[in-house]
């Protein structure tokens, strides 16, 4: 049988013209040189390679002479020890008057801020925080859309030396709670309140039921979004923005230069099995993984326009935003993605000429259930990479991508975490994109694949557990609240011995690329062979009946059987002849462990604020056990449906 052809190969213009390229021919490479030799290089001297990237991207700040201490030693490794960094600095570099944030909401209200105007309004806002007495390590929390206002106030609260943390609105009060009320903020930055899917959603009476229970907090600033004049009197300590920036001046924004690992950002695991963990990230690991991938991997360059469909509660926030370090323009959105209709996005990117559209695998997958046909009505000629992430994008959303969206594009499926604030798998522009598959590891992350042991897996040997085994810059800094750090050594280093483990189920395929599984502690294991979710869903949801679906394991008679819920189009029923069919197409797709002991229909499925669904969630209700912060759910009364199913009990 004939190999499939990839479904996208760069082209020589784009090799030749690519910031990776431009990078090698910097360091000796010549034309021709593939990604593997590049990869290869930049493990064999890792603190070397970062040294080079800080050089070649034009970081602001001081190097220092060391670029790596404790390399052998991964928990303790140190990047650029003695260097001084600002992460806002960087961003905030360029002054003159293109166009830095671009913003529309769901209602297609826009606002152009250029990189002038965008340097006078952090002015404002860093005064502003001065004068409430805001100093180094403090912390500033969000409570904010996604808003050119939220990026203001994280450019002002980082380039003094405080730290930054946001949630999106739509978490309930016991999710704002959890999440602030353990790392104490001076200051919450909030809306009064938001519009989604053409309804107004009110903010304020969360925060005055909010605000007794983290009494850290001493101002409460709110811009205003749902209305033009919001009543703040009812929320106790709160202002309007025009309050917090009365009487001051605009100027040029000062930099405090700080240590490398500066804490920056604290964010926060998704919290579905307990009160999330507080996740801080530094200054110079952010910028630099950041830049590096939006440079080298993404090719982004001065003037592109980025555009990431996401919340101020999901990581991709904070990977997009420092896309302005590039000298790129922000497109930012807020809002339902399919009000007042499912093209709402496309519009958005064709309008403005998007160059790089990010998003959920789900929303791609959502755009193929409903039939969409993107390119047949909108200019996408400006638009040069297509970045998914969130879940495993499946071999049949590559196909939909590229046959309904855009033939000539790079679809980057890319994978990595808050934990990393990056990428460990992701795109680039001098490999081909192969059906189902990351193309490959990002440049200096040693990506490896363990079985139980602890044993390299090479291509083509089966899946296993997602590792890293050299240190790399955006390690987080430290857990907050994590005293001797031992919560940060059972998060990733207690698996194996001085070895990152990640947490996510996955294979190396014949090309060296890359397929997520599903996450380690969602395989399934029925006769003790461990199964990711993924694998199962990638079948299923290519049943025209089948919007979506989950699939846990049930422990059944001293084993674990597979029970898989779909949620069915309108007035579609499950009945015997769906069952089977789709049994069958599992057991030829996948393989006959796979199919499930159990098909049930279920109404909905609950997923996290960032749209990803929740196997662990569903499997401790239909084990009888409680879910331990339903706060991190966008649905939960989801899991309402799971609970006590007849269908279970036999």
């Amino acid at each position: 049988m004939t190999a499939s052809p990839p479904l996208w190969t760069p082209s020589r213009d784009l090799i030749d013209n690519s910031h990776l390229m431009a990078f090698a021919k910097r360091n000796g490479f010549q034309d021709g040189v593939d990604y593997a030799t590049l990869h290869q290089w930049s493990l064999e001297d890792v603190g070397a390679f970062w040294s080079k990237f800080w050089d070649f991207a034009g970081v602001l700040g001081e190097k220092g002479a060391i670029a790596l201490e404790n390399e052998a030693q991964m928990e303790a490794a140190s990047f650029f020890p003695e260097a001084k960094i600002n992460w806002a600095e960087n961003l905030l570099k360029r002054r003159d008057h293109a166009p830095a944030i671009i913003f529309r909401d769901e209602m297609a209200r826009e606002s152009i801020i250029s990189f002038a105007e965008l340097n006078a309004k952090v002015s404002l806002w860093q005064q502003a925080l001065i004068k409430s007495g805001i100093q180094k390590g403090d912390r500033v929390a969000g409570y904010m859309p996604n808003l050119p206002e939220t990026l203001i106030a994280a450019l002002a609260a980082s380039s003094l030396g405080a730290i930054w943390s946001s949630a999106s609105p739509d978490f309930g009060v016991q999710g704002v709670v959890d999440r602030f009320g353990q790392i104490e903020p001076k200051i919450l930055i909030s809306v009064d309140g938001y519009f989604y899917n053409g309804k107004t959603v009110d903010v304020l009476s969360k925060i005055k039921e909010a605000l007794p229970r983290i009494p850290s907090i001493e101002k409460i600033v709110i811009v205003p979004f749902a209305s033009q004049s919001p009543d703040v009197s009812r929320v106790p300590h709160a202002m309007t923005q025009d309050q917090f920036l009365s009487g001051l001046i605009a100027k040029d924004p000062s930099f405090e230069r700080l240590p490398f690992n500066h804490p920056l950002f604290i964010m926060f695991s998704s919290g579905t099995t307990g009160v999330p963990k507080c996740i801080v990230h530094g200054h110079g690991g952010t910028l630099l993984q950041h830049m590096k991938e939006h440079m080298l991997q993404c090719d982004i360059k001065r003037d592109d326009k980025v555009f990431y469909f996401t919340t101020c509660g999901w990581m991709m926030w904070n990977w997009q935003i420092t896309a302005l370090a590039s000298g790129a323009c922000l497109m930012l959105y807020d809002g339902s993605p399919f009000y007042p209709n499912p093209y709402a996005l496309w519009d958005y990117t064709s309008v403005h000429g998007c160059t790089l559209f990010g998003t959920g695998a789900k929303y791609i997958d959502a755009l193929k259930a409903e039939g969409c046909v993107v390119q047949d009505k909108f200019d996408l000629s400006s638009l040069k990479t297509i970045t998914s992430t969130g879940s495993p994008l499946v071999h049949e959303s590559f196909d939909y991508v590229y046959n309904t969206i855009k033939k000539d594009v790079h679809l980057a499926s890319i994978s990595g975490g808050t934990d990393i604030v990056s990428c460990f798998v992701i795109g680039n522009v001098l490999s081909p994109v192969w059906r189902g598959e990351i193309q490959g590891a990002g440049l200096g992350y040693a990506i490896n694949v363990f079985d139980g042991d602890g044993n390299p897996m090479p291509a083509g040997a089966g899946s296993g557990e997602l590792v890293c085994t050299k240190p790399f810059p955006s390690m987080p800094v430290f857990f907050w609240n994590d005293e001797g750090r031992a919560r940060y050594h059972a998060a990733y280093f207690d698996r194996f011995e001085n070895v990152w483990c990640h947490g996510d189920w996955i294979e190396r395929t014949s090309h060296d690329g890359f397929i997520i599984l599903g996450r380690s502690d969602a395989t399934l294991n029925p006769g003790g062979v461990r199964i990711g979710t993924a694998e199962i869903y990638r079948q299923v949801e290519q049943i025209p009946e089948v919007m979506e679906s989950i699939a846990v394991g049930q422990m059944w008679d001293g084993d674990e059987r597979v029970i898989l819920f779909v949620r069915l189009k309108n007035d579609v029923q499950l009945d015997d002849d769906l069952i089977g069919r789709i049994k069958s197409r599992i057991r030829s797709g996948a393989s006959p462990r796979h199919v499930p002991a159990k098909i049930i229909q279920i109404a909905d499925i609950p997923r996290t604020k960032s749209n990803k669904i929740v196997e662990l969630a569903v499997k401790e209700v239909i084990h009888g056990r409680a879910v331990k912060n339903v706060e991190a759910l966008a649905n939960p009364d989801a899991l309402d449906l799971y609970k006590n199913l007849p269908e279970l009990a036999s």
